[in-house]
This record gives C-alpha cells, structure tokens and sequence, in this order.
C-alpha cells in the first residue's frame, strides 16, 4: 500500500471518463441521487472535474471524471491524479476502467503517489489522502514506487534547512545510499581535497567552518556500460564575497538540488538493479564570506591544470563542478550527467518548471527530449553557442569564472563546464531550479525533483533489456 497504490483487492470503484455530450445524456436517466450528486459536484465533464456517486443504499458506485477540453500541458493526467488522491474519500479506485495506454497509467499511479508527499520534518504531516488506487497486474508497481521513492528523496534533501543539512549531513547520506545498496564509498575531506588534487572544491569550501569535501560513489558491474553522474552540493550558498542580497539568499538552501537530484537518481539505478557501472561524483561545500574565503582575482589552478580567474566568487558551482567534471571525463564514461541549480539566467529563459539541458551530441539530446516528453517531465536543450567562449576569456587566466557582462548567463556557464569534459560528446548539463515556488496538485511549494523522471527515463530506455 505505499503510497496508496495497490494491484490486487476485493472491492474497488471504478472510475469512468465523462464528457460533456456523455454526462448531459447520462443525467437525463439517471436517479434523482446521482443527478443531486453532480449537480453538487457542478459536474459538466470538463477536464478536473469529478462527482462522487453514491447507490440508494448509501455505498459508493462510481466516479466520474471530467474529459472534456484536457489541457496541452504533457502532465495534465499526472496533475489530475495527484489531485484525486488527496480529495477523494477513503476507498479503492479501479483505474482498469479508464481507456488509458500503458505510459498514461504509469502517469497516473505517479501523480496518485505524489498526492501522498508532506515534509513533515519539523511540522505535523498532512494526513489527507487516503484512499487507495487499484493499478492493473502488468503496470509494475515496484517500479512505480521506486521512482516515488527517488522523487521524494530529492524533495527532502532540498527542503531540509542549512542548518540541519551540511557538508556532514550530505555526506552522511551518501554513507546510506552506500550502505543500502552494497557501493564502494570514498569521501575526501578539508585538505585532504588538495592532496587528492581537488582544489577547485577546496577553494570554494575554505571560507567556511564546515569543512568542504567530494563524494565518490561506485556501484555495479565494471563489465558494464559506465555512466557518471555528477551533482553540485552546494549547502548554502550566500554569495560569498560577492555576497547575495537578503531576497537573493533567500532560498540558498536549495543550492544542493544538484546534489539531491543525482543521489535519487542513484539510488533509483540501484535499487533498480540498471545493468550499469555507476560512478556518482558529489562535491559538497558551504559558500561563505568567511575569513578564509576565496576572493574575486583569485586565480585557481584546477585538477585539470586549467587556471581559472575568480571574477565573481557568486558563480561557485561551476568551480566546484569542473575537477569532478574533469575526473569523470578523464574515465571516458558512456554517459555523463551533470546536474545543477546553476544559474539563475536559466530560470528567466524557461521558468521555474522547465530545466535547461546542454549537450554536445545531438542524438543524445533528441533522446532525452523525446523520453521527457514520454514520462510528462519536460527538458528544454539550450545552445552550446561557441562564439560566447570568448566572453570568458581572461588577460591572466585560462578561463574566467563568469562573464563579465549579463548576456547568456545559462550559456556562458555551460561552456565553462564544457571545457573540463571535453572531448566526451555523451555529456549532458542539467540546468535545474529544484523548487516550486506556486503549488499545484502533487507539487506542493517546495523542493521538486525537476528533471528525474526525464532522466530515469533515458537511463531506462539506453541500459535496461527489452
């Protein structure tokens, strides 16, 4: 019964698509209680409706749901599931009944399961939402609740406050994934980053208490395809010397959602058992105008040996990112992912919902879109426009940090990371919000796995045996 979804019972409702030229001609024989009940319900058959309708003798008989003018939007389905699993009365929903293909109804198991997720850390749970949906025998609900148990790990780690999830915090959960799940785990702490060649990370990290340091995650079978999934763990991020405004540093505590994302993620590959050899790279700092803090004209010389000229001590996570990055593509993995809550000019291009994704590889790029779209998780690719390297170009460096104008910012990031893999051409940049500022159904305000499923999905569709 996790999250509500179950393949067997003895008794369920059923639930039956109505629309508008179907419910008017319905109604017209139907007993006075159902016509009270819709009437109540101000049932129409438009999309997001429902009515409850109840037998004479007081038991429930059906639902009906509205199908009439269904949004474009690729997760309306999702929405509308996650909306009915915390509205409706306890009981179990047939969903056999509904003429839905196979991906639709893994679509709406999914938004039945994130009707269920309340951070309930430090406030009391929302107990709403009990009743249960009947999924059918050939949908595989370990499945299901495999990528429920991913997304809400994600959401998890980034609502979890600076205060209670720090550099120790991070790496503790690594430990777990680890422990769980048979991995070999190597963790490089506070100077120990710089015997190991790890300086960018360092760098960053120093001007804190709490000490910097890089997760190195292996699991499966060496035999197999590598994939190498790198995420920015940035606990807090406050500028730095360069420091952010009080609204700027509002929501800080979400600069680990990289982080957050490729450990669900992993833990999704292993408890999934994909026929992969996984490495999972987590550099994992506390961005601090400490009195050990990196300065802007800083120049730092990277695992690489690339120097890099510090314009902006603000732009943190692609420094921390290019020696794992380096590292990663030194392995020449099958794929590479790396995943960020990078720039904030990516979030003015596509908004809060949409990921920006980056790829030298346009096969890969057509295959990850087309499998977002499948599993209603959409990615947007944006250019690796290469006449903007130059607005990098530093008089005393390699490279620089940032550009020194406002032009291009998700780009001209990009590219910076783009520098410490090549020549891998299966590399893909996640350029992730991991937050819902508005709530919607199943998505309350919060931290948000933006971009998962669509990478399950690629994972899925390239590794997992047909």
């Amino acid at each position: 019964m996790a999250y509500g979804l179950v393949s067997q019972a003895t008794e369920s409702t059923d639930l039956i698509f109505q629309n508008q030229t179907n419910t008017q001609a319905q109604l017209k024989s139907a007993t006075p209680l159902v016509q009270a009940e819709c009437e109540a319900a101000r049932f129409s058959g438009s999309w997001g409706q429902f009515a409850v309708l109840h037998r004479a003798t007081g038991e429930l008989d059906s639902i009906w749901l509205g199908q009439e003018q269904k949004p474009q939007d690729p997760r309306a389905l999702l929405f509308l599931f996650a909306d009915l699993g915390s509205r409706l009365p306890k009981g179990t929903y047939n969903l056999s009944r509904l003429p839905l293909q196979r991906d639709e109804m893994v679509q709406a198991a999914l938004g039945w399961g994130l009707s269920r997720y309340f951070f309930d850390r430090y406030k009391k749970a929302n107990n709403s939402g009990q009743g249960q949906l009947l999924i059918p025998e050939s949908i595989p609900l370990q499945s299901i609740t495999a990528q429920l148990d991913a997304i809400f790990l994600a959401r998890n780690l980034v609502n979890t406050p600076a205060s209670d999830l720090g550099p120790d915090e991070i790496c503790d959960q690594a430990r777990a994934l680890a422990d769980a799940h048979n991995a070999k785990l190597t963790i490089f702490r506070g100077e120990s980053l710089l015997k190991e060649n790890y300086p960018s990370i360092y760098a960053v990290g120093k001007g804190s208490s709490r000490e910097p340091g890089l997760i190195d995650l292996v699991w499966g079978n060496p035999e197999h395809p590598t994939v190498t999934l790198v995420g920015k763990g940035v606990v807090f991020d406050s500028g730095g010397l360069n420091l952010k405004s009080a609204s700027g540093m509002r929501l800080m505590k979400k600069d680990m959602g990289g982080a957050a994302l490729v450990m669900a993620l992993a833990q999704w590959v292993m408890s999934t058992q994909l026929p992969i050899h996984l490495r999972m790279l987590v550099p994992t700092v506390e961005n601090s105008p400490g009195r050990n803090a990196y300065r802007p004209g800083d120049i730092i010389t990277t695992r690489k040996g690339t120097t890099v000229e510090i314009d902006n001590t603000d732009a943190e996570g692609r420094v921390i990112l290019c020696d794992p990055l380096f590292e990663a593509a030194s392995e020449s993995p099958d794929l590479l992912i790396d995943m960020a809550t990078l720039t904030g000019a990516c979030r003015v291009a596509l908004g809060p919902d949409l990921p920006g994704f980056f790829t030298p590889s346009s096969t890969l790029a057509d295959t990850l879109r087309e499998a977002s779209f499948r599993v209603a998780d959409p990615v947007w690719q944006l250019p690796l426009w290469q006449p903007y390297r130059q607005m990098l170009d530093s008089q005393v460096a390699d490279i620089a940090n940032a550009s020194s104008g406002g032009f291009a910012g998700s780009i001209t990031a990009a590219l910076y990371l783009h520098e410490f893999v090549k020549p891998v051409q299966n590399w893909i940049h996640v350029d992730a919000y991991a937050w819902n500022p508005k709530a919607s159904s199943g998505h309350p305000v919060g931290g948000e796995a933006t971009g998962l499923r669509a990478m399950m999905a690629l994972l899925d569709s390239r590794y997992r045996p047909r």
